[in-house]
Protein backbone atom coordinates (compact mmCIF):
# COMPACT_ATOMS: atom_id res chain seq x y z
CA UNK A 1 0.00 0.00 0.00
CA UNK A 2 1.13 3.55 -0.64
CA UNK A 3 0.11 4.94 2.74
CA UNK A 4 3.12 3.38 4.51
CA UNK A 5 5.60 5.87 3.08
CA UNK A 6 3.73 9.08 3.94
CA UNK A 7 3.19 7.87 7.49
CA UNK A 8 6.92 7.26 7.81
CA UNK A 9 7.69 10.67 6.29
CA UNK A 10 5.27 12.50 8.52
CA UNK A 11 6.75 10.90 11.63
CA UNK A 12 10.17 12.10 10.46
CA UNK A 13 8.80 15.60 9.98
CA UNK A 14 7.41 15.71 13.48
CA UNK A 15 10.82 14.84 14.85
CA UNK A 16 12.36 17.71 12.87
CA UNK A 17 10.12 20.30 14.49
CA UNK A 18 11.26 19.21 17.94
CA UNK A 19 12.24 21.62 20.72
CA UNK A 20 14.06 24.84 20.01
CA UNK A 21 17.19 23.60 21.77
CA UNK A 22 19.13 20.43 21.18
CA UNK A 23 22.60 18.99 21.15
CA UNK A 24 24.77 18.77 18.08
CA UNK A 25 24.53 15.40 16.41
CA UNK A 26 26.41 13.68 13.66
CA UNK A 27 24.70 13.68 10.29
CA UNK A 28 24.57 9.88 10.46
CA UNK A 29 23.42 8.31 13.75
CA UNK A 30 26.26 5.77 13.84
CA UNK A 31 29.03 8.25 13.09
CA UNK A 32 30.70 11.02 15.01
CA UNK A 33 31.74 13.33 12.16
CA UNK A 34 31.20 11.60 8.81
CA UNK A 35 34.97 11.72 8.22
CA UNK A 36 37.56 11.62 10.92
CA UNK A 37 38.78 15.08 11.79
CA UNK A 38 42.53 15.49 11.40
CA UNK A 39 44.39 16.34 14.58
CA UNK A 40 45.29 19.85 13.38
CA UNK A 41 41.62 20.72 12.63
CA UNK A 42 40.16 19.17 15.79
CA UNK A 43 40.75 22.14 18.16
CA UNK A 44 39.02 24.53 15.73
CA UNK A 45 36.10 22.14 15.27
CA UNK A 46 35.78 21.66 19.03
CA UNK A 47 35.42 25.43 19.42
CA UNK A 48 32.72 25.53 16.73
CA UNK A 49 30.86 22.67 18.40
CA UNK A 50 30.99 24.34 21.81
CA UNK A 51 29.76 27.66 20.40
CA UNK A 52 26.86 25.97 18.59
CA UNK A 53 25.75 23.90 21.59
CA UNK A 54 22.03 24.26 22.17
CA UNK A 55 21.14 25.55 18.69
CA UNK A 56 18.28 23.44 17.41
CA UNK A 57 18.95 20.67 14.92
CA UNK A 58 22.59 21.46 14.28
CA UNK A 59 24.37 18.46 12.80
CA UNK A 60 27.97 17.71 11.96
CA UNK A 61 29.01 17.12 8.40
CA UNK A 62 31.74 17.97 5.94
CA UNK A 63 32.15 20.78 3.48
CA UNK A 64 35.03 20.92 1.01
CA UNK A 65 36.55 17.96 2.87
CA UNK A 66 36.67 19.69 6.24
CA UNK A 67 34.39 19.39 9.29
CA UNK A 68 31.30 21.58 9.22
CA UNK A 69 28.04 22.31 11.02
CA UNK A 70 24.65 22.54 9.35
CA UNK A 71 21.10 23.27 10.47
CA UNK A 72 19.08 20.55 8.82
CA UNK A 73 20.78 20.54 5.40
CA UNK A 74 21.82 24.19 5.31
CA UNK A 75 25.43 25.22 5.85
CA UNK A 76 26.31 27.21 9.00
CA UNK A 77 30.08 27.05 9.27
CA UNK A 78 33.14 24.97 8.53
CA UNK A 79 36.76 24.68 9.48
CA UNK A 80 38.79 26.15 6.63
CA UNK A 81 42.19 25.36 8.14
CA UNK A 82 43.66 24.91 11.62
CA UNK A 83 43.36 28.64 12.38
CA UNK A 84 40.37 29.77 10.30
CA UNK A 85 36.67 29.00 10.13
CA UNK A 86 34.14 30.12 7.53
CA UNK A 87 30.80 31.28 8.97
CA UNK A 88 27.62 32.28 7.12
CA UNK A 89 27.07 36.01 7.44
CA UNK A 90 24.92 38.59 5.65
CA UNK A 91 27.04 40.60 3.21
CA UNK A 92 26.33 43.95 4.88
CA UNK A 93 27.24 42.54 8.27
CA UNK A 94 30.37 40.92 6.84
CA UNK A 95 31.63 44.29 5.57
CA UNK A 96 30.93 45.90 8.94
CA UNK A 97 32.71 43.12 10.86
CA UNK A 98 35.80 43.28 8.63
CA UNK A 99 36.01 47.05 9.07
CA UNK A 100 35.42 46.93 12.83
CA UNK A 101 37.92 44.13 13.58
CA UNK A 102 40.10 43.11 10.62
CA UNK A 103 42.26 40.97 12.90
CA UNK A 104 39.31 38.62 13.65
CA UNK A 105 37.19 38.91 10.49
CA UNK A 106 38.48 38.83 6.93
CA UNK A 107 37.93 37.34 3.49
CA UNK A 108 40.02 35.95 0.67
CA UNK A 109 39.35 36.44 -3.03
CA UNK A 110 37.43 33.15 -3.04
CA UNK A 111 34.84 34.52 -0.57
CA UNK A 112 34.37 38.00 -2.09
CA UNK A 113 30.70 38.59 -2.80
CA UNK A 114 29.59 35.52 -0.81
CA UNK A 115 27.71 35.65 2.50
CA UNK A 116 30.53 33.96 4.39
CA UNK A 117 33.06 35.63 6.66
CA UNK A 118 36.38 34.09 7.65
CA UNK A 119 37.15 34.12 11.37
CA UNK A 120 40.43 33.54 13.20
CA UNK A 121 39.06 30.84 15.47
CA UNK A 122 41.74 30.91 18.16
CA UNK A 123 41.56 34.69 18.58
CA UNK A 124 37.79 35.25 18.76
CA UNK A 125 36.30 35.31 22.27
CA UNK A 126 33.84 32.44 22.86
CA UNK A 127 30.88 34.81 23.35
CA UNK A 128 31.55 36.50 20.00
CA UNK A 129 31.85 33.14 18.25
CA UNK A 130 28.56 32.07 19.83
CA UNK A 131 26.91 35.29 18.60
CA UNK A 132 28.25 34.70 15.06
CA UNK A 133 26.87 31.14 15.03
CA UNK A 134 23.50 32.27 16.41
CA UNK A 135 23.27 34.85 13.62
CA UNK A 136 24.23 32.21 11.04
CA UNK A 137 21.61 29.85 12.50
CA UNK A 138 18.92 32.56 12.29
CA UNK A 139 19.95 33.20 8.67
CA UNK A 140 19.88 29.53 7.64
CA UNK A 141 17.27 27.80 9.82
CA UNK A 142 13.95 26.89 8.19
CA UNK A 143 10.90 28.94 9.16
CA UNK A 144 9.48 26.08 11.22
CA UNK A 145 12.56 26.11 13.48
CA UNK A 146 12.47 29.90 13.76
CA UNK A 147 8.80 29.73 14.81
CA UNK A 148 9.55 26.98 17.36
CA UNK A 149 12.38 29.06 18.81
CA UNK A 150 10.17 32.16 19.01
CA UNK A 151 7.37 30.17 20.69
CA UNK A 152 9.83 28.78 23.27
CA UNK A 153 11.08 32.26 24.21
Amino acid sequence: MTSARPTSSSSCRSKKSAPATSTITAAKPSASPPRSVSDDLQPAFDKLRAAAEGLAEVVEGTSYGTPSLHVRKKFLCRVKDAHTVAVMCALEEKEMLMEADPHLYFETAHYKGWPVVLVRIHDIPPDQLRARLERAWLMQAPKSLLKARQAAN
